[in-house]
């Protein structure tokens, strides 16, 4: 009897036939293929490694006529396959990957534009020639709309099986010209006569004969789609409808099912299941991409790359932030290039208080390019490149604790604060020893003094506890998790230092609770630094966080203190006693 193949994390992997064939783990999602029909040329946003392309892989093999001998083999374990729709294996497949293209002047653009399509178009014809066995030649030298429109008239004459056409990042190129300033060729590129609008017009022509079934396309930024609005006006925006909000990136309760099914399938030991689950939530969930009503999401990818590690190496990763989703910083720098100013504005806000307003009225789905680098139009960018997400209907935040490390590191960077060479001797010896007091100091001595006096005037609770955790990762990780803002039934503690699994410290938890005080408030207290001491509310206030950690995790060695920030004057720490 043949051993079945354990599941696998295939991480990165975006071709749904490697998944089934490789017996990887997939969150079922095709219910919302049935939901897709019911929408004509549906164009859906959403940030980079969420999952787009995948999404598409999965509709290819399920509209493919040439799958149709597979269909059992390929969805008989998901929810489409147990409820097909009618259409599935019923058209001919043009699939076309907008970022694959070069970029350079409009020449070097068209001729990359017109090599991509134009032999997939040839494959086209290559791979359904029982249809398509007598059409025109495919002419690669030909323009695109040209050699499309050979296609569709002879599918339309011969009343064959229409296409179904799936454009994934079809913004790629065109934001990079728009982030990179390069105006007068985006213009030239979204001319009414150029030949990226002219593709659309073909496709807008084949879904009026019928000869094209649907058009599916996936993208980042609706900046092209305005400007190319003219040319395929029969799109429907499906970005920010609630019943597509989920398509995409994982719910909580898909995150626990893949979670529970890599531990039990891996044998991996269930007595670190909830650390595992909750260091996710912290980092991974919190994206509300349509209303703050709905589920909050999971990026997808990171969780997948969370449990790549997990099922190899059975532990928690040392690093947590996918050195892949870095690059989105190259995103900022781009975007705020050409303003320094309002860039460390927009920075310092985010860093020091994690959230910033924004026009409910600009959160559209689409726009044009003149209203992507104002000021007020900012957060919506952001939003779009998914590194902020809603708060409510005024403000926009860092959805989670992943991102929160990506602005902390470019505040770093833009105010020119060193994090890697003056800290080595401080670390070391809080790994040796593990003592708060002397571990802060380290921080307020290297890190703190590097802040540009503005700054250190703006500074607040949520600053200290951010930069001080993400100073504190970039050296303890290998022993250390954090929490910041978990929530207990008596509120959300600050900052959580967690002795990490199968590590020296394991079951270590420290919970701390930063308090700042502006030099008005502290001078009206009538003390000083050294004879200030602890505030009963302040106990009362992590001695209730204790209370729900103490459930969760009754086996933990838990210490609890507070940390006071004077103004500009200095700190103290204090450990909490237990009673």
């Amino acid at each position: 009897m043949k051993k079945m193949m354990k599941k696998r994390i295939l991480y990165a992997t975006a071709n749904y036939d490697e998944i089934v064939r490789e017996n990887g783990y997939f969150v079922d999602k095709t219910d919302y293929i049935e939901r897709l029909e019911t929408v004509k040329n549906p164009v859906f946003l959403r940030p980079r490694r969420f999952g787009k392309t995948l999404l598409c892989s999965i509709q290819i093999y399920y509209y493919d006529l040439n799958y149709a001998d597979r269909f059992n083999e390929l969805f008989a374990h998901t929810w489409i396959g147990q409820n097909p729709t009618g259409r599935q294996n019923s058209y001919m497949m043009l699939s076309l990957n907008f970022s694959v293209i070069d970029l350079g002047t409009l020449t070097d653009i068209e001729y990359s534009f017109k090599l991509h399509c134009n032999y997939k178009i040839k494959y086209l014809a290559e791979r359904y020639s029982d249809y398509l066995a007598d059409m025109p030649e495919i002419i690669i030298e030909d323009s695109v709309a040209e050699n499309l429109g050979k296609v569709l008239r002879y599918v339309e004459l011969h009343n064959l099986p229409p296409l179904y056409i799936i454009i994934d990042e079809y913004d790629n190129f065109a934001n990079q010209l728009v982030t990179a300033n390069k105006e007068q060729l985006y213009r030239e590129l979204t001319a009414d006569n150029g030949f990226f609008k002219t593709f659309f017009k073909t496709l807008k022509e084949g879904r009026e004969t019928g000869a094209i079934g649907n058009v599916f396309i996936t993208g980042v930024l609706p900046i092209t789609m305005d400007d190319m609005a003219s040319g395929f006006n029969v799109a429907s925006f499906i970005t920010l409808k609630p019943e597509f909000e989920n398509m995409l990136g994982f719910t909580q309760a898909e995150t626990d099912a893949l979670v529970d099914a890599v531990f039990q399938d891996h044998d991996i030991n269930p007595a670190f299941r909830s650390e595992v689950g909750a260091i996710m939530k912290n980092h991974y969930n919190g994206y509300h991409l349509v209303t703050i009503d709905g589920k909050s999401l999971y990026n997808s990818t990171l969780v997948m790359y969370f449990l790549d590690w997990l099922q190899r190496y059975k532990t928690i990763p040392r690093h947590l932030t996918d050195v892949n989703l870095k690059t989105e910083l190259s995103w900022v720098r781009r975007l705020t290039a050409s303003n320094p100013a309002m860039t460390k504005e927009f920075v310092n806000r985010l860093t020091i208080h994690n959230t910033i307003r924004y026009d409910d009225i600009f959160l559209v789905e689409k726009f044009n390019m003149y209203q992507f680098f104002e000021k007020s139009f900012f957060p919506i960018s952001f939003y779009y490149l998914g590194m902020l997400t809603i708060k409510d209907s005024f403000y926009l935040q860092l959805p989670n604790l992943n991102m929160r490390t990506i602005f902390v590191q470019y505040f770093n960077e833009i105010h020119h604060i060193d994090v890697s060479t003056r800290y080595t001797e401080f670390m070391q010896a809080f790994v040796n020893k593990p003592d708060l007091e002397m571990l802060f100091a380290g921080y307020w001595q290297e890190y703190i003094s590097q802040l540009p006096e503005a700054v250190f005037q703006q500074v607040n609770e949520n600053f200290y506890r951010t930069t001080f955790y993400e100073l504190c990762s970039r050296y303890l990780s290998q022993w250390f998790s954090w929490h910041v803002e978990r929530s207990y039934p008596k509120g959300r503690s600050d900052l959580e230092f967690v002795g990490k699994y199968s590590e020296k410290y394991a079951g270590l938890r420290w919970v701390i609770e930063f308090k700042y005080l502006s030099n008005s408030e502290f001078k009206k207290m009538k003390t000083s630094i050294d004879d200030f001491s602890v505030q009963q509310g302040d106990t009362d206030q992590i001695n209730g966080y204790i209370e729900g950690l103490r459930e969760e995790y009754p086996e933990a060695q838990i210490s609890r203190f507070v940390i006071y920030c004077f103004g500009i004057q200095g700190y103290r720490v204090f450990t909490i006693p237990e009673g």
